[in-house]
């Protein structure tokens, strides 16, 4: 395995892991407080609201300039878990197998 591959498969998969993590932390929590099961002015659920938006939003943005949402359902978390799920799949995992060949 060269070490192209190594960085490609013990770096660039467990980041993408933890956004996807984060991404689902984001979606839930937008939908908590949209409604009102938590309350947006603690403490806790703001610091983690401020810092999962921190990180995803960069990420969305681009996507959101492309498809604007569609009957107020915004589709860019789904779409960039679909693109993380690809590169997961078949990107990382086809570099794995071919160094492992």
């Amino acid at each position: 395995m060269s070490f192209g591959q190594a960085l490609l498969f013990y770096f660039v998969s467990p980041v993408l892991t933890l956004l996807v993590i984060l991404l689902l932390v984001s979606i839930v929590l937008s939908w908590l407080i949209a409604f009102n099961v938590v309350n947006s002015n603690n403490q806790l659920v703001s610091t983690i609201w401020r810092f999962s938006t921190g990180l995803t939003e960069p990420i969305l943005r681009p996507i959101r300039s492309v498809i604007p949402p569609l009957g107020g359902m915004d589709l860019s978390p789904l779409i960039l878990l679909l693109v993380i799920y690809f590169v997961q799949n078949y990107v990382v995992r086809d570099v794995l197998w071919r160094a492992l060949a």
